[in-house]
């Protein structure tokens, strides 16, 4: 008897975990699908929750309030696709010895992520102009990304690959206005370009500004 009680209760706890992501995401899913379609001022939590059907606090619980449900958004966009976090995949292309092989990885990525991270630092931006917790995760969003330019300028100067005359901080800058959310917006969603015409136009502007072998 008391094994058969030990196997349940792990049953049971196994379930509500389960069940708990499932919630969460489905608040997730709920909350990007109103703040793309209403933006961040006229979206609320009781709405989220309605559509994702669960309570009010539920939402609270997991987020927080909407500042959280945005930088949850954010946080899974960067994620990508797969099992492995496109950060960590940004990461591994650091060991290749080709600099236009990096570089083209780090486009490939890009297009990948910015589909999905793009709409929500756009709906940031958008909703600093008057939301105080916005504008302070505007600025975090943004020193973030470009620390993480940085330390990718960093490798093209410690490996040799910067153009003679560049700087880590000129190529830092690039890096970090090429894939800007504003470029995505422009070029795709506005000019109607593909997402193969970015991801070339982001590997070509990267490597004929930035390397020496381009």
């Amino acid at each position: 008897m008391p094994h058969h009680v030990k196997s349940r209760r792990r049953y049971d706890s196994s379930r509500r975990r389960t069940d708990a992501a499932a919630r969460r995401q489905a608040v997730l899913t709920s909350a990007r699908e109103l703040f793309l379609q209403n933006g961040f001022a006229a979206t609320t939590v009781a709405a989220v929750a309605d559509r994702a059907d669960v309570s009010p606090e539920t939402v609270y619980k997991y987020f927080g309030g909407k500042p959280g449900l945005v930088r949850a958004l954010h946080d899974q966009a960067l994620l990508g696709q797969g099992p492995v976090p496109a950060e960590h995949r940004s990461d591994s292309l650091r060991a290749n010895t080709d600099a236009l092989e990096v570089v083209r990885g780090w486009a490939r990525l890009t297009t990948e992520v910015s589909p999905q991270a793009a709409p929500i630092l756009l709906l940031v931006r958008d909703a600093a102009l008057v939301d105080t917790a916005m504008r302070r995760l505007l600025a975090e969003l943004d020193d973030t990304r470009h620390r993480r330019m940085t330390e990718n300028a960093q490798f093209l100067h410690s490996t040799g690959h910067l153009r003679p005359g560049v700087t880590t901080q000129m190529a830092a800058d690039l890096l970090w206005s090429v894939t800007a959310p504003e470029m995505f917006e422009l070029l795709v969603r506005r000019r109607g370009w593909s997402i193969e015409q970015y991801a070339d136009f982001v590997y070509h502007t990267i490597a004929h500004g930035l390397l020496a072998t381009s």
